[in-house]
């Protein structure tokens, strides 16, 4: 849990950079994701970090609130409504905050520790993993509207790990049989070292680690990336999902927008 931690703060002071210094008009900034703004990015972070750090420390409140906020069918705008009510400076203070308590929460907890969430039930870890994949995917939103980047780091392992094993729920989204078949995940991590799953076939994605990434959490269409993918590997890619809640559009090729349904 240390490790996550750690890697989560890293990944969280990277997206910190990126908004710390910005003016109110510049938290209003557009994002690819379509209707909401800089400030909305954050705001649904801050929102899940705070139903994570209660679905760690008091999973029975979790969970009654959670059958409250799914019976809405808003979860995903409800996210994003205490931000609109703040002003910049006063949504970043809150979402560090948040940020630290969950970390700290986080930390004494056994890994494998089964928590409540949005669906099933995960272990301690993949929240933790999973947030981080969230703040990274979100980074990413944000650095496309401010016209900067998000660095690629070792810490990609995480997202691409969740991304390799949310492939049968990517097919289940959609009402599509899951394919019994392995693929074969071969992935160039950003300081040269090869990242693998299972075994080499005729089913594979091939090429680089932020590629991958950015298509498991439909930042990026794959035919705007350097992926080799064959076999059964076509479909998923098209499909590819490492976030909760409902199918997500996707974003089209060549850097169009559609609606964020990421309900994380």
């Amino acid at each position: 849990m240390e490790t996550i931690c750690r890697d989560l703060a890293a990944e969280t002071a990277e997206l910190d950079r990126l908004v710390a210094g910005l003016d109110e008009s510049a938290w209003r900034t557009p994002t690819p994701a379509d209707g909401w703004d800089v400030a909305d990015q954050i705001s649904h972070l801050w929102f899940f970090d705070q139903r994570a750090a209660q679905a760690l420390t008091d999973p029975d409140a979790f969970r009654n609130e959670a059958d409250r906020l799914l019976a809405t069918g808003r979860t995903t705008e409800v996210s994003v409504e205490p931000g609109r009510a703040m002003s910049g400076s006063e949504l970043l203070a809150s979402w560090r905050a948040g940020r630290q308590q969950l970390i700290d929460a986080a930390r004494p907890v056994d890994p494998k520790r089964r928590v409540p969430w949005y669906g099933p039930t995960m272990s301690a870890m993949s929240c933790l993993t999973a947030r981080l994949m969230e703040t990274w995917a979100h980074g990413i939103d944000v650095a496309d509207a401010l016209g900067d980047t998000v660095p690629a780091t070792a810490r990609l392992r995480h997202v691409a790990h969740l991304g390799v094993h949310a492939r049968p729920f990517s097919y289940m989204l959609h009402g599509l049989e899951v394919p019994t078949d392995p693929v074969f995940v071969d992935l160039d991590g950003p300081d040269g070292e090869v990242w693998t799953w299972g075994e080499p076939g005729p089913d594979r994605v091939v090429g680089p680690a932020l590629d991958f990434c950015l298509v498991v959490t439909q930042r990026r269409n794959v035919a705007d990336t350097a992926l080799e993918v064959t076999g059964d590997a076509v479909q998923w890619m098209q499909i590819a999902q490492a976030f909760a809640g409902g199918p997500g559009t996707g974003r089209p090729p060549a850097g169009g927008s559609r609606p964020a349904t990421d309900p994380s």
